[in-house]
């Protein structure tokens, strides 16, 4: 059997944490990001500003995570990502 983390949005593309991996997985993507553009982007109270290069190098890092995190949430997900209109009461679109 397999522990799904995530099910399907019922509205717009993606999925949405449904137990509480699913939640902390969300929170490490959250704190993965921060880290990153703090390091990387944002610049030092009273430091030098960061070059143009260790700017870019943030991005592309912060891509990156994102990316892994689409593609591991994706096979955590109960069900097909796809774009979703959600469902009236009855079942229809």
């Amino acid at each position: 059997m397999t522990d799904y983390w995530f099910k399907p949005k019922s509205y717009g593309y993606g999925a949405t944490p449904i137990n509480w991996k699913g939640w902390a997985s969300t929170a490490v993507l959250v704190l993965a990001l921060f880290a990153v553009l703090r390091l990387f982007v944002l610049p030092v109270p009273g430091g030098a500003p960061y070059s143009l290069l260790e700017a870019g190098l943030g991005l592309a890092l912060a891509f990156a995570v994102i990316v892994l995190f689409s593609l591991f949430a994706r096979s955590k997900t109960n069900g097909e990502w796809g774009w979703r209109w959600g469902k009236n009461s009855n079942g229809s679109l």
